[in-house]
This record gives structure tokens, C-alpha cells and sequence, in this order.
């Protein structure tokens, strides 16, 4: 550097490497020696891949490799890529409400079909509460403007109950009670709740929808039920599942 700040450059001829290969004919780096850009001409044009370092044992540039071809990037899309599919899949989870009730105790075996009927429906309304309480029902409420639709807050989803008769032959009883959220609901949810958080109003439209889709599902199943019953199926345990799914509108 000179007194004055400018830089003064200096044009030299770079200095061989002698490989094992080739015997040291070829520069590290650059060109063949007869490369007028090697040569320090002043007005010469460098080689399109001059200051590039190679790879010696596969002979390719790292300045030729594309977007796509580096490997770092392909790493870090693969990991960007299973990141999503492990958030979709939570989402599939999340985006359920389930209640299980088991009910162990047997019978007595001069129980009326009456009593016997009533203590499937007593099994399916102690389900139902278990969904209509659980963490999952308030996180589903907390993420309906994520489900739903953001301007028009609409969704679409089902309520299902699924009687299993555990000690008999008999297969599960499955009913699903279809239902859609509009934004009517949300409006009558604001004048209940006196609120404008959508996680409360979205709770109680939730458990609205819910408890009417249990209903319809469990007058859908009654007949199966009473199937069930003359079969005798019953006389075990039974497990019943109330599960409400939500998704978005479209």
C-alpha cells in the first residue's frame, strides 16, 4: 500500500503444484500454464472458472455447483420437509376431542332390557362429558381461527359414537352426526358469553355442537343398540368413544 491509501497490484505468475497424477503439470486453482490469464497480459480475459477451488479427487468446482446440487441445501430442505410433516401430523391429532368410558361392571342376570339399555346410554353420556372437559376440547377452541376460516370463522366437521362390545363376537356400533359452524353461531356465542375472544365463544359453540351431534348420533344408534341388547352382546364390558372432529371449511 502506498503512501497516499492506493493500492498497488502486482500481476505474478502463480506457482505449480506437482501431483502424484499428472506430475505437477497443471496450477492448483487455475488453468494450464499456457492460459493467457496466467500469463499477467493486462488485457487478457480470465477463464470462466479461474479462482475456483477444485476438488482433487473428483476434479469438480465448487463454484459450478448449482442451488440445487449443493449438499447442505438438500440437507436442511430434507430436515425443513420433515419438520412440516411432523407438524401436519400434530395437527391431525390436535384437531380432535376424543372421550372414552369403560364400563367394567357386569350386569345382573335378571336385568330388564330397560335396564340394560340404560346403562349403554349412561356409558355414552359419561363419554361425552369426559370430551366435552378435556384439554383437547379448549385447544381446539384456542386454535379455531386456525381451523376455521379467519374472516368468515366458518367450519365443518363430525360427532361420532362408537359402542364396542368387548367380551362378544359382535361388531363395533358406529354412528357420525355430521355439523357446521357459521358465523350466526359465533354472533349468538358473543351475546351469551358477553365476550369477544374467539376462544371462549369458539368453546361454547364447540360444546354446543357436540352435545346435539351425541345426541343425533345416539338416536341413529339406539336400534343397533337394542339389537345388542337381544343378543345379548352387553353382558360383558363395554367400551363407548365420543369423538368430535374439526376441520376447515372447503
Amino acid at each position: 500500500m502506498r503512501g497516499d491509501g492506493t493500492v498497488r497490484c502486482k500481476l505474478t505468475k502463480p506457482r505449480r503444484r506437482r501431483t502424484p497424477e499428472d506430475g505437477g503439470g497443471a496450477l492448483h486453482g487455475f488453468g494450464p500454464a499456457t492460459d493467457p490469464a496466467a500469463d499477467g497480459a493486462l488485457g487478457a480475459v480470465p477463464r470462466s472458472d479461474a479462482g475456483a477451488c477444485r476438488n482433487p479427487a473428483s476434479g469438480l468446482s465448487w463454484a459450478t455447483m448449482s442451488y440445487r446440487t449443493n449438499t447442505d441445501r438438500i440437507l436442511d430442505n430434507i430436515d425443513r420437509s420433515r419438520s412440516r410433516e411432523a407438524e401436519r401430523a400434530e395437527f391431525q391429532v390436535d384437531r380432535q376431542a376424543e372421550g372414552r368410558d369403560l364400563e367394567t361392571e357386569t350386569p345382573e342376570p335378571d336385568a330388564t332390557i330397560g335396564e340394560r339399555t340404560r346403562r349403554i346410554r349412561s356409558c355414552v353420556e359419561r363419554a361425552y362429558a369426559r370430551a366435552a372437559h378435556r384439554d383437547q376440547m379448549n385447544r381446539l377452541a384456542t386454535r379455531f381461527r386456525t381451523v376455521g376460516d379467519l374472516n368468515r370463522h366458518l367450519a365443518r366437521g363430525d360427532v361420532s359414537v362408537v359402542v364396542q362390545y368387548l367380551d362378544h363376537q359382535r361388531y363395533d356400533d358406529v354412528r357420525v352426526s355430521p355439523f357446521e359452524i357459521s358465523p350466526q353461531q359465533i354472533i349468538d356465542a358473543k351475546r351469551d358469553t358477553k365476550t369477544t375472544r374467539p376462544d371462549v365463544n369458539a368453546l361454547k359453540v364447540l360444546r354446543e355442537q357436540l352435545k346435539y351431534g351425541v345426541l343425533a348420533a345416539y338416536g341413529k344408534l339406539e336400534p343397533r343398540i337394542r339389537d345388542a341388547v337381544k343378543e345379548r352382546a352387553d353382558l360383558g364390558h363395554i367400551q363407548v368413544f365420543v369423538t368430535l372432529d374439526l376441520r376447515p371449511a372447503g
